[in-house]
C-alpha cells in the first residue's frame, strides 16, 4: 500500500476560505485522507460561525416580543455571537497550525463532529505510517 503525501495547500484552504475551501478539498482531492480530514474540520468551524448567529437571530426575534426585557436580552445575548465568531477564528488558526504540523487532531468543541463526518465520507480505516 502506497502512502499518500498530505495535500497541505487544500487543507489550509479548508480553514482560510470558509465555505469554498472545504468544497474545493471535497471536490478535487477526495482520495487524500489528510485534505479530506481537514476539510471536514473546516466545515464544522464554518457551521459554528454561520449557525450560531442564525440561532441567535431566531431566538432574539422570538424574545423581542416580550415587553421591556425582550429587546434588552436580545441585544445583550449578541455577545454570544461575538464570542462564537472569535472562537471560530481561533479554531481556524488552530486548524492551520495542525495542517502545518501535518497533524490530524480534532479541534476543540467541533472536532468530534468533524471526525464523524470524515468517517462517513472516507469509510476505509486510516492507518498511520511508521516513518
Amino acid at each position: 500500500m502506497m502512502t499518500q503525501k498530505p495535500n497541505r495547500s487544500l487543507a489550509v484552504l479548508a480553514y482560510v476560505i470558509p465555505i469554498v475551501g472545504p468544497a474545493l478539498a471535497l471536490l478535487f482531492d477526495r482520495k487524500n485522507v489528510f485534505a479530506l480530514y481537514h476539510a471536514c474540520q473546516g466545515l464544522m468551524v464554518t457551521m459554528l460561525a454561520v449557525f450560531l448567529p442564525v440561532l441567535w437571530l431566531v431566538v432574539s426575534w422570538a424574545i423581542a416580543w416580550v415587553p421591556m426585557a425582550g429587546p434588552t436580552l436580545g441585544a445583550a445575548s449578541f455577545t454570544i455571537v461575538v464570542a462564537a465568531i472569535v472562537l471560530a477564528f481561533a479554531l481556524a488558526v488552530a486548524g492551520v497550525v495542525n495542517v502545518i504540523g501535518e497533524r490530524m487532531a480534532p479541534l476543540f468543541l467541533v472536532g468530534r463532529r468533524g471526525e464523524r463526518l470524515f468517517v462517513r465520507l472516507y469509510p476505509e480505516p486510516v492507518v498511520e505510517s511508521s516513518s
